[in-house]
This record gives structure tokens, C-alpha cells and sequence, in this order.
């Protein structure tokens, strides 16, 4: 079947063949039927084959799979080696292209996925309060009139530049997923102190008696300061594996929600705006929002005093 928008039809094919038997010139006929003198080369040579249909796409030559021990033997150089696609080809002959295709259809062509991953360990303490994960992220603190999200990144604009940071402190229920948070100006061990008595007391109004904290390995947590302030409100301490944040996986989670539905959900024209609206996200997320890993149900229907009463419309 002829293109939509093909100049020539197998009858005009024919006529322009058929005018060319008759002294018409290529470039002549060509021209009458619309075409290069080129396509009209090609049409009147497969005239003169006997073919003026259209010819099948299909493939002249299909390409052959490589034997199953050539195929093997190069996976298993692989993984032994972690050599990349070049010293594979020069290694087997193969080029580097075709080494590139057969490791990734068998999943070899990333260097992180030659080893099986370890098996995701998910857990729940079995109680609110149990244990409670701590955590902090350093946020950009915002200018006078707003920052670089409403006016961007011009020279002007970056007149606030250097105006520091602030830290947001969270505090996450293993068990209900019950959070608090505050944005305060750094992560000293006072701060951070000051900030563990506010969470115990937020929690306390819940119902919930903190029982034990995890952290990171932050200078503040590992402070005498937290350890003695900890020890004399007879909270546990534990702490997460060097370099393996996963640990701590509940306080991280909840500190990327913090960033794409609080902070940077809307411009805001000032630090003190930002901080001002923590408190009424705080409150949607603990008794409005549904969490995926409550089955849909806002964090607060797993504290003992389970209050929806000032749940938000």
C-alpha cells in the first residue's frame, strides 16, 4: 500500500516508465510526474526488472543470536573480572557494541547490580513510643522579599547570598509514624537538647511515652551533652550504622516529605513565613494525611489518645 502522501501511485510509476520508452528524458519525465530525477532513476531501472509494486520492509538479513556457551562465557568473564564492554571485546573478538547488548539483556551492564543487593529489612516496633527515630537536614534560610524561587538566579537576586542556613529537627514515632518538627538555627548540642524536651513533651500530649531515641552519628547526638540529657530522662539511645542512612530510614523519609509538601510546596518571601506555616503542615500530616504504610490512615489513628476532632477539611 502506497503512502498517504506518495507522489507516485504504481500507475504513475507506469506512466513515467512508459514515457521514457517513448524518448522522454529521465530528468523530463521526472519532472512531469513530480519527483527527483533520482526517484525517477530508481523507478524506471525497477521498471525495467519488472517491478513497479511496493517492496516489503522486512529485514534482508536477520541478525543471528550468538551461541548460548559464547554468551555464557562472556557473562561469567564478567562477573569475574568487572571488566567493561571494550576489554570484554578485545578479550572475546565480539564488538564492543554487541558485548554492551548481551550484558545488558542478561543485566551485567551496571557495575552495582553484579552483586545481588541485600534484601530490604523492613520493621515496626510493636508500641508508640518504643523507639523514636531523630534526624536533621540543613535548609537555605530566605531573604527579605524572597528568594532565587520567585525572582531566580540573576545577579540581583543573589544580593542574599550568604545569609546561612537553618536546620530542621525531626522526630519521627517508629510505630504510629507520629512526627514532629521545628526549623531552628543550627544543630549544636544545646539546640539539639532543647529541641529533644520539646518532642518529649509533644509526644506526652499524645499519650506516648518516648522510650528510646535512634540517631545518626552527628556530632550533636554523640555530645556528652544529649548523652547525659538522655540518660537523665531515661531515654535509650541508639544509633545507626556508619554510612548506612537506610537505619535511620522512617526520619529520612518523613524529612523528604518535609521538603516537597512544606518547604518547597510554595514560595515563601521569608524565612519567618516558612517557619510560621510548619506547625499547620505538621498538624495536616499527623491527622489528615493518609501514610501508605498505615493502610491510608493519618499517623495520629495509632496514638493512644487518637484526637481527629480538629482534623482539617
Amino acid at each position: 500500500m502506497a503512502h498517504p502522501n506518495a507522489r507516485l501511485t504504481p500507475h504513475g510509476r507506469a506512466l513515467l516508465a512508459n514515457r521514457i520508452r517513448s524518448g522522454w528524458t529521465i530528468s523530463a519525465a521526472a519532472r512531469a510526474a513530480g519527483v527527483s530525477r533520482q526517484t525517477g532513476s530508481k523507478w524506471w531501472t525497477r521498471a525495467r526488472q519488472g517491478e513497479l509494486g511496493d517492496r516489503s520492509s522486512r529485514v534482508r538479513h536477520q541478525a543471528r543470536q550468538h551461541p548460548p556457551d559464547v554468551v555464557a562465557r562472556l557473562c561469567r568473564r564478567r562477573l569475574e573480572t568487572r571488566h567493561g564492554p571494550l576489554p570484554l571485546a578485545w578479550a572475546t573478538g565480539l564488538p564492543a557494541s554487541t558485548v554492551y547488548a548481551v550484558l545488558r539483556r542478561h543485566g551485567l551492564a551496571r557495575l552495582d547490580r553484579l552483586e545481588p543487593r541485600p534484601p530490604v529489612v523492613r520493621y515496626e516496633r510493636a508500641r508508640p513510643g518504643e523507639l523514636v527515630h531523630l534526624d536533621t537536614k540543613r535548609l537555605g534560610r530566605i531573604g527579605p522579599g524572597g528568594g532565587h524561587r520567585i525572582h531566580g538566579r540573576g545577579r540581583e537576586q543573589d544580593r542574599h547570598r550568604g545569609i546561612g542556613w537553618d536546620h530542621i529537627h525531626v522526630a519521627v514515632d517508629d510505630h504510629s509514624r507520629l512526627a514532629y518538627a521545628e526549623e531552628l538555627g543550627d544543630e549544636s548540642p544545646a539546640t539539639t537538647v532543647a529541641f529533644l524536651d520539646r518532642t518529649v513533651a509533644f509526644f506526652a500530649q499524645q499519650g506516648i511515652t518516648v522510650e528510646r531515641v535512634l540517631t545518626d552519628n552527628g556530632t550533636a547526638y554523640r555530645s556528652r551533652l544529649f548523652i547525659a540529657a538522655c540518660a537523665e530522662r531515661g531515654i535509650g539511645r541508639r544509633r545507626t550504622r556508619p554510612y548506612r542512612p537506610q537505619t535511620n530510614g522512617k526520619a529520612e523519609r518523613f524529612i523528604r516529605t518535609l521538603l516537597g509538601e512544606w518547604a518547597y510546596a510554595r514560595p515563601f518571601m521569608a524565612t519567618a513565613e516558612r517557619q510560621a506555616d510548619l506547625p499547620e503542615f505538621l498538624d495536616f500530616y499527623n491527622r489528615v494525611r493518609p501514610h501508605w504504610s498505615l493502610a491510608g490512615q493519618p499517623p495520629i489513628s495509632r496514638a493512644p489518645v487518637n484526637n481527629l476532632m480538629g482534623q482539617n477539611s
